[in-house]
């Protein structure tokens, strides 16, 4: 077993164009006091990282965990959620979709794509050169307009719409696999990868890919009305990086998983700050650390109510209050008679040998 690492922090949703929140080094200041160890960045947030350069120079690299390393702070991973998801966008996503890329390549998938595929092999070498060995993300979507069976899916829909998205992350797996990298994708509503049968699916498609691995966030569960402890049982040999997010789910007569095109306070199924929702987080941190999950507690702070600056404050310690040092002993080793297999043999009533 392994005592989970945290808390970590997504940087994601803090990042802005003022300081101390435009640059790595106020964001380190900002995490470190606010009781984080570790950052997950986002890779497409040039004011925090330079991926083509993190991708090409040893050099930018060990300055940049130097930097972090001034103020107690690591690496997490890097997680390219909106990158991974232009590897495959349906046609009805593509105008929504263009906001995650460059002006270049806008109106041009085809393009867009390329861009992508590019941004997430400077991902591999620049996760290499960081020292990290693992890498989140979204997987992306061919199919999430047919998720609701009616109008009845065509004979080879689902089947065709796998086999394309299988096609074309098995390159990008390959890649991160020549680096030493696992690739988390997070199962995510929106993504072809939204729950255990989905992931299955892919999984089968890229013939059990040993980088192809998962991102857990149970409140994406919570949302769904999956269980999320179960999941944990199904897939934790998977399992490589990990979000702290809460979520609550109050159906009532007007509103149930589809939320009726409401915004996210008047929603069923809402994003809460840690410890103001629904999951049980108890029952996740020992379950992970009994099945012996390495990697960080990484504090996603998505909040429809509460302010970011105390959810942030309150989730580090959250995390930390939630993390179980594990034992490096059994608690009844004081009782232990030593191995003696002639005595076990007595006992059993059994002949010496």
């Amino acid at each position: 077993m392994h005592t989970i690492k945290g808390p970590g922090v997504f940087l994601a949703q803090f990042a802005g164009d003022d300081a101390p929140y435009n640059t790595l080094e106020g964001m380190a200041k900002w995490a470190a006091a606010k009781g984080f160890k570790g950052v997950q960045i986002p890779t497409w947030d040039n004011r925090l990282i330079d991926m083509k350069q993190a991708a090409e120079s040893q050099t930018y690299c060990d300055d940049l965990r130097g930097l972090l390393a001034d103020h107690g702070i690591e690496i997490c991973d890097l997680a390219s959620h909106i990158v991974g998801q232009l590897i495959a966008v349906h046609p009805a996503h593509d105008t929504v979709m263009d906001a995650f890329a460059p002006a270049a390549v806008h109106g041009n998938p085809a393009a867009r794509r390329v861009w992508a595929t590019e941004h997430l092999g400077f991902a591999a070498r620049a996760s290499q050169r960081l020292g990290l060995d693992r890498h989140t993300t979204f997987s992306g979507s061919l199919l999430w307009p047919y998720f609701y069976p009616f109008p009845q899916w065509p004979e080879g829909l689902i089947d065709e719409g796998f086999s394309e998205l299988a096609n074309r992350w098995r390159p990008i797996l390959n890649d991160f696999d020549a680096h030493g990298i696992d690739l988390a994708y997070e199962i995510h509503p929106t993504e072809d990868l939204h729950d255990g049968h989905s992931w299955e699916y892919f999984l089968d498609k890229v013939d059990q890919h040993p980088r192809a691995n998962i991102m857990y966030d149970p409140s994406h569960f919570v949302l769904q009305q999956l269980d999320y402890l179960a999941f944990i049982d199904h897939y934790h040999d998977r399992i490589k990086t990990f979000h702290v997010k809460d979520a609550e789910f109050r159906p009532d007569g007007k509103s149930g998983v589809y939320g009726g095109f409401q915004p996210w306070a008047k929603r069923a199924g809402r994003f809460r700050s840690p410890g103001d929702g629904q999951v049980d987080f108890g029952g996740i941190f020992t379950k992970l650390s009994t099945y012996g999950f390495d990697g960080w507690a990484v504090l996603e702070w998505e909040c429809f109510l509460k302010n970011s600056e105390d959810g942030a404050a309150e989730g580090a310690q959250f995390i930390a209050d939630n993390i179980i040092t594990v034992s490096e002993r059994a608690f009844d080793d004081f009782a232990k008679s030593g191995a003696d297999r002639a005595a076990n043999r007595a006992m059993l009533g059994l002949p010496a040998d």
